[in-house]
């Protein structure tokens, strides 16, 4: 019966998110919404981990699954993939390059302003 409240928390959430996306004029979808409707809920107090962590722990436990139906979409679809390839290619490299840099430029901002902090809490000691 736990897994069942579990699962029906979970599903709750997921139907919010679908049902928002729908009245929404903003293509996101249902699923994403709903899993930020979860963890809003979570992290605000609404709705306690304990209802939810057993599932949710399994889920990402076995989370791979959830990726194959997209792997099967894609290989029933190959021949549309195969004709845009180059586009692709070129739209993959250009977001990892601009990942890369927006996460290199962030982590460095970050460890700079904490090296920087360190450095006055020295100086802040030794005076």
């Amino acid at each position: 019966m736990k897994y069942i409240k579990q699962i029906f928390w979970i599903f709750l959430f997921a139907l919010a998110g679908e049902a928002l996306s729908l009245l929404i004029p903003i293509a996101i979808p249902g699923s994403v919404i709903g899993m930020v409707l979860l963890f809003f809920a979570l992290h605000f107090g609404w709705l306690k981990m304990e209802k939810v962590a057993d599932v949710g722990s399994f889920l990402t436990d076995n989370m791979a699954i959830f990726f194959v139906p997209a792997g099967v979409g894609l290989m029933a679809h190959l021949d549309i993939l195969a004709s845009i390839w180059g586009r692709l290619l070129f739209i993959i490299v250009i977001s990892l390059i601009a990942v890369l840099t927006l996460v290199g430029t962030i982590v460095q901002h970050a460890k700079n302003k904490a090296e920087k902090s360190v450095s006055v809490k020295e100086v802040e000691e030794n005076v």
